[in-house]
């Protein structure tokens, strides 16, 4: 997959994915803010300095320098747990459908596709300091079968003009098609 990465968005050039239809293109992939993965990282810091405080302060038991090193990797398996959560869980737009893959557990991953042309609205909102901080945002697509909420996506704003784009394009394609 050829794919540049712009603004912590990943556009991507040409791709294949499971499922993908006769004609679809990719027009974007883009995850979660990495902000999402912080518990990981934080039960890291927290089991790292246990375990190094243990380490540091009863130097001279070898048993506790062994549970005191199994807190620190205890730590960094919950961080990798967090980070391979955040990495299979993305978004990609095509130029037919919005398509949700979220990675739930080691072994279990859902997965929602929303056609473009059932796309009644596209809205974004970005919640206070943080959010402007970091640059994430919540995307609300709505649908007259109901609204599908992107949380903490990086670069809402960008994804929005994406997403309204390609909704657009179908748009466009559908009352060509009604006309002839």
């Amino acid at each position: 997959m050829g794919a540049i990465f712009v603004y912590g968005i990943i556009i991507v050039m040409t791709a294949d994915f499971e499922g993908q239809r006769i004609g679809e293109e990719v027009i974007l992939v883009f995850r979660r803010h990495i902000l999402t993965s912080v518990k990981g990282f934080c039960f890291f810091v927290l089991f790292a300095a246990l375990g190094g405080g243990l380490i540091y302060l009863l130097r001279d038991n070898a048993q506790m320098i062994w549970v005191g090193v199994a807190l620190v990797l205890v730590g960094a398996m919950c961080w990798l747990y967090s980070y391979i959560l955040w990495h299979f869980s993305y978004y990609l737009l095509t130029n037919e459908r919005l398509r949700q893959v979220r990675q739930k557990g080691l072994f279990k991953r859902t997965v929602v596709d929303l056609d473009l042309a059932k796309i009644m609205a596209v809205s974004y909102g970005v919640p206070g300091l943080m959010g402007n901080m970091f640059n994430y945002g919540t995307i609300l697509v709505q649908t007259a079968a109901g609204d599908l909420i992107l949380s903490r996506v990086s670069h809402p704003e960008e994804v929005h003009a994406e997403l309204q784009n390609a909704a657009h394009v179908v748009d466009i394609k559908e009352e060509d098609e009604d006309e002839d």
